[in-house]
C-alpha cells in the first residue's frame, strides 16, 4: 500500500505535468486531447488482454514490470532528443495507459492472496484512503514542481515513485503460482513433466471457462456496465468542474477545484475510516447494494456540485460526494474479489477496459458538450445515465435477495433442516458470482 500510494502520487503528479508539457511541446490543445485518448486507447486494449496475461504469468511479476515500464517511460522523455519529444509524448502515453491499467488488474486481483478473503474490505479501504490522499497531494504539489523546478523534475520525480513502489512489489512474499495450482488441480495429481507442454492450453481454457461464466452472470455483467456508465460520468466532472471554476472567479479560476478536490478527499478517507469499522465489527463487506446505492449517492452529489451553491452547501456537497465514491470503489473491489481465482483476474481486466472506454469516450463527448451546454446540463445528462442504471441494478440486486430468501423458505417448509447453506445467500459476491 505504500508504494502504491507513493506511485499514485507521482501519476497524479505528472497528470498535470505531462498535460502541460504536451501543450508546451505541441502548442495545440487537440494534442492534449489525442495524448490523453492513447492513454485510455492503450488501457482499454490492455485491459482487453489482462486476463489471459495474467493467467500465464504471476501477479507479482505483471506489477513488478508494469512499475519498470513507467519509470523507463519517464526516463525516456528525459533523455530523448527534442527533435523526438513529440513522438516520444505518445509512446509514453501508451505505455503509461497500458501498463497502469495491467498493474491495476493485477494489483486489485492479488489482494485476497495477500491478505486473505476475511480482509479485503480493509485492504481496499486502505488502498483508496491512501490514493485519495496521493492525489490530492499530487494535484497540490504540481504546479509547485513545475514552477519551480521544471518539467524535467517532475518527470524524475515520478520515475522514482514508480521505482519505489517496484522495489515494494519485489519484496512481497506472494506465492501466487500455488495458489493457482491449487485451483486448478486441487488434489495434487497433475503431471509434472506433462506440465510445460499443456502450459499453453491450460491458460486458454481456463481463459475461455471464465469468459463464459463471466457471460453467464448477468448481475454481474450489469455492475461492470454500471461502473463503465459511472467512468463516463466521472469525466464529466472533471472535464466541467475547470470550466464552472473559471466562471464563478475568473481571476483564481484553481480556488473552486483546489477546495472542492481537497473537500472530496477529506470525505473520501471519512468514509474509508467508518467502512473498515464495519466490516471489523460485522465481518461483512457493503457488498453489490452498497455500491448501486453508492453510486446514486455520488452521482446526485456531483450534479449538486454543479447548481451553484453556496460556499457551505457546495463543500457539504463536495464531502459526500468524496463518501460515496469511496463507498463504492471499495465494494466493488470487494465484491469482484468474492469471484474465483480463475475468473476474478478475467473481471478486473473486462472491468479495467468498461471503465477505460467509458472515461475515453466520456472526455471527447463532454468536451464537444461544453462548447454549447453549460457545465451543469452536461453533467446533469452524463450523471443522471449513471443514476438510472443504478437504479436498474438495485432493483435486480433486491429482487434476487427476495428470490432467495423465499427459495430459503421454501427449503425449510419442505423440512429440510438444514439453514447451513442458506448463509451464504447473505453474502453478496455468493449473489452475483454465483450468476
Amino acid at each position: 500500500m505504500a508504494g502504491y500510494a507513493i506511485s499514485s502520487y507521482g501519476t497524479f503528479l505528472n497528470l498535470v505535468a505531462l498535460n502541460l508539457y504536451v501543450y508546451a511541446v505541441t502548442d495545440r490543445a487537440l494534442a492534449v486531447g489525442a495524448f490523453m485518448t492513447v492513454r485510455f486507447a492503450a488501457g482499454f486494449l490492455t485491459g482487453l488482454v489482462a486476463g489471459p496475461l495474467l493467467a500465464r504469468w504471476s501477479a507479482k511479476g505483471a506489477m513488478l514490470w508494469a512499475n519498470l515500464l513507467q519509470a523507463a517511460a519517464m526516463l525516456l522523455l528525459v533523455v530523448v532528443p527534442d527533435a523526438y519529444h513529440t513522438a516520444s509524448l505518445f509512446t509514453v502515453s501508451a505505455v503509461v495507459g497500458a501498463a497502469g491499467t495491467l498493474f491495476m488488474v493485477a494489483f486489485r486481483s492479488s489482494i485476497p492472496h495477500m491478505v486473505g478473503e476475511g480482509r479485503t474490505t480493509w485492504a481496499n479501504s486502505l488502498m483508496v484512503s491512501w490514493r485519495s490522499m496521493a492525489m490530492v497531494a499530487g494535484f497540490a504539489s504540481s504546479g509547485v514542481v513545475v514552477s519551480l523546478m521544471g518539467y524535467t523534475a517532475a518527470f524524475l520525480a515520478d520515475m522514482g515513485t514508480f521505482l519505489v513502489c517496484a522495489l515494494t512489489v519485489a519484496l512481497l512474499p506472494m506465492t501466487r503460482d500455488a495458489a493457482d495450482d491449487t485451483a486448478d488441480d486441487p488434489e495434487g495429481k497433475g503431471d509434472p513433466e506433462g506440465a510445460e507442454g499443456t502450459k499453453g492450453a491450460k491458460g486458454k481454457v481456463r481463459s475461455s471457462a471464465a469468459l463464459a461464466a463471466l457471460g453467464a452472470a448477468p448481475a454481474l455483467l450489469l455492475m461492470v456496465a454500471l461502473r463503465g456508465v459511472d467512468a463516463l460520468g466521472s469525466s464529466s466532472h472533471n472535464a466541467a468542474l475547470p470550466v464552472y471554476s473559471t466562471r464563478l472567479d475568473a481571476d483564481s479560476p484553481a480556488v473552486f477545484v483546489s477546495v472542492f478536490w481537497c473537500v472530496w478527499a477529506i470525505g473520501n478517507v471519512l468514509a474509508q475510516q467508518v467502512l473498515r469499522r464495519y466490516a471489523k465489527r460485522t465481518e461483512r463487506a457493503v457488498g453489490s447494494l452498497g455500491f448501486g446505492l453508492g453510486t446514486i449517492v455520488m452521482s446526485a452529489t456531483f450534479i449538486l456540485a454543479f447548481a451553484g451553491f453556496p460556499w457551505v452547501a457546495t463543500i457539504v456537497i463536495a464531502l459526500l460526494a468524496g463518501a460515496a465514491d469511496g463507498l463504492t470503489e471499495v465494494s466493488y473491489t470487494s465484491h469482484l474479489q468474492t469471484l474465483p481465482s480463475g475468473l476474478r483476474t478475467h473481471a478486473f481486466g473486462l472491468s479495467a477496459t468498461v471503465e477505460n472506454l467509458g472515461f475515453g469516450v466520456g472526455m471527447i463527448v463532454v468536451a464537444t458538450a461544453l462548447d454549447a451546454f453549460t457545465p451543469l446540463s452536461v453533467v446533469a445528462v452524463a450523471h443522471g445515465a449513471a443514476i438510472v442504471v443504478a437504479l436498474v441494478f438495485v432493483a435486480q440486486v433486491l429482487w434476487q435477495r427476495n428470490a432467495s430468501r423465499k427459495a430459503t423458505a421454501d427449503s425449510d417448509e419442505g423440512g429440510s433442516g438444514d439453514a447451513g447453506p442458506a448463509r451464504g445467500s447473505h453474502r453478496d459476491g455468493a449473489e452475483v458470482s454465483g450468476g
